[in-house]
């Protein structure tokens, strides 16, 4: 059995469609919360990481750099290990960070639905995808781009890791958690009208979870290259 580690920031938050993907491919899910759930889970037989978005930028000071630290130097200890990670939205710029790029606040926000420039559909589709973020990625050396558009670089891979700056996890009800807890605010900063926002979103569930199911692919694709 895949054992898979899910390392979430926020407790409204679920891997959702992802977490799907890897339970139809009969993994098992550990759930840890940061920094609330204490230490970091060791990676001793771990197959797999997920990292998911934060609200924190991974350049924030202050309490939550302690714990972002942290965070990094466990990225790269799963690096060095050999322990594939999936990063999404903050989990991409964490792993970007660990692993010798950098991470820049954006002049606005991107959130709603966006299409991607794919240098690969079968592996990244063009989408659409979920974005919610204000920060972008800065390469590392050796990491290869996946998707892009206007605004940043939306997928890449770099070892045996796969990182997406959007959230091909979201259903309607978790970005409805998200709205409700001053997501809303943002929203309408950025340009989006949250209750249009929403409805899209529950629209687009079928065709995202299938989308999300070709990613987790490509992410066990990546992971199995040595």
């Amino acid at each position: 059995m895949m054992r898979v580690v899910v390392i979430r920031h926020h407790d409204v938050d679920t891997a959702g469609f992802i977490a799907d993907a890897f339970e139809a491919r009969g993994a098992e899910l550990a759930v840890h919360l940061v920094p609330d759930d204490g230490p970091l889970p060791a990676l001793e037989g771990v197959d797999h990481v997920i990292v998911l978005g934060a609200v924190n930028s991974v350049n924030d000071e202050g309490p939550a750099s302690v714990w972002i630290t942290e965070e990094l130097a466990w990225l790269r200890g799963a690096d060095q290990a050999g322990v594939p990670v999936l990063g999404i939205c903050f989990g991409a710029q964490a792993l970007c960070a660990a692993l010798g790029g950098r991470v820049e606040a954006m002049e606005r926000m991107e959130i709603g639905w966006f299409t991607v420039e794919s240098a690969d559909q079968d592996a990244v589709p063009a989408g659409p995808w979920l974005e919610f973020h204000g920060d972008r990625c800065l390469l590392p050396d050796g990491a290869i781009v996946l998707a892009r558009n206007d605004a940043a670089v939306q997928a890449f891979r770099i070892g045996r890791h796969l990182a997406v700056q959007f959230h091909p996890e979201v259903d309607g009800p978790q970005l409805k958690r998200w709205l409700d807890s001053l997501g809303a605010r943002e929203a309408v900063a950025a340009g989006t009208d949250p209750d249009q926002f929403l409805a899209d979103t529950i629209r687009e569930e079928p065709a995202a979870r299938a989308r999300a199911d070709r990613l987790v692919a490509t992410a066990l694709c990546i992971a199995a290259e040595r």
